[in-house]
């Protein structure tokens, strides 16, 4: 079957073990990133199934409309807001659902959290400008990290946490916050409370219409000085500008962010990447050899399940 695999941005997916499963098959790889729908429905014309990178790219009823012969959307990874699962349902397309790993994206966010506290970019930047120690960072040790979204993620980062000496307070459903005091840690007894105590804050949770812009201006002006605000859970948990307001204030804060809600970004003079106080990686939490072979065996075998005709994880059964 014609199978089209989107936004491989890296040129690594045909390199990867479990491409070979594909082996037979019609595949064609593309590596740039097409937001247009009329477009890449042009490069889209035969494909019969589509394979997604996570969400790079949004699937609704402007796209679905232009490709006729399209029959399964084979997803990297859990079914997020990228795909509109009723448009799919009502062009007759399958939407089959993958796995995810907590592992690498836990080890990104502390790789920023590192990073943003100990400040050790700048310092490297310093020193291929000639210079040396140009700056100076925090510890770990002995800071309050706040960790709001207590799922597998923020579980993980609690314990990296723990073994660096932190005091972890958590912050999210009433649920997860009784998780948390279940495995010794602290909730917080409001947001603001949460905002205000943290001297590291982190985001863990899932991008949904109840937590979109659930983190306000106001939360971040709330935040101590110094403090640092990492994001590698989704730009849209953050209201509108918020984020750059803060930062264009002058509140002195530290930022660590992963995600960004037009991506990806080539633009040399984005604003963030001209702060000092700003650490940016491009989306690349769940971005690792490892993850990828786990991400994309999953999406392949419910491929080849489906030319078999003994589909597998189709998240619209009724299209079957």
């Amino acid at each position: 079957m014609n199978i089209t695999i989107l936004d491989d941005y890296q040129n690594i997916i045909e390199a990867l073990n479990c491409f070979e499963m594909l082996t037979g098959q019609n595949v064609k790889v593309l590596h740039q990133s097409e937001k247009d729908p009329i477009k890449l429905s042009t490069l889209l014309k035969d494909a019969e199934i589509i394979v997604l990178t996570r969400e790079r790219t949004p699937i609704n009823a402007d796209l679905l409309s232009l490709l006729p012969k399209l029959k399964l959307i084979s997803q990297t990874g859990k079914i997020s807001n990228h795909i509109n699962l009723a448009d799919c349902t009502q062009y007759g397309v399958a939407v089959a659902e993958g796995i995810g790993s907590p592992v690498a994206p836990a080890e990104l966010t502390w790789a920023l959290i590192m990073n943003t506290v100990r400040k050790i970019p700048q310092a490297i930047q310093g020193m291929k400008e000639g210079q040396w120690q140009t700056n100076i960072g925090g510890r770990i040790y002995g800071q309050t990290i706040g960790i709001w979204g207590y799922g597998k993620i923020g579980k993980t980062i609690a314990q990296y946490a723990k073994a660096f000496g932190a005091r972890v307070l958590v912050w999210g459903s009433q649920a997860s916050r009784l998780k948390a005091v279940e495995d010794g840690f602290e909730q917080a007894e409001s947001k603001l409370a949460f905002f205000r105590t943290a001297d590291i804050l982190t985001l863990h949770l899932r991008l949904n219409e109840s937590t979109r812009g659930v983190v306000t201006e106001l939360d971040l002006m709330e935040m101590k000085e110094n403090a640092a605000f990492i994001n590698t859970s989704r730009a849209e948990l953050i209201e509108t500008n918020a984020l750059s307001k803060i930062l264009a204030s002058g509140k002195k804060i530290n930022v660590g962010v992963d995600v960004y809600e037009a991506e990806p970004i080539y633009n040399k003079d984005y604003p963030l990447l001209k702060m000092e106080n700003v650490i940016c990686t491009p989306h690349i939490g769940y971005v690792e050899k490892n993850s990828y072979e786990l991400y994309f065996a999953k999406a392949f075998e419910n491929v080849i399940n489906f030319i078999k005709n003994t589909p597998t994880n189709i998240a619209n059964p009724e299209v079957i």
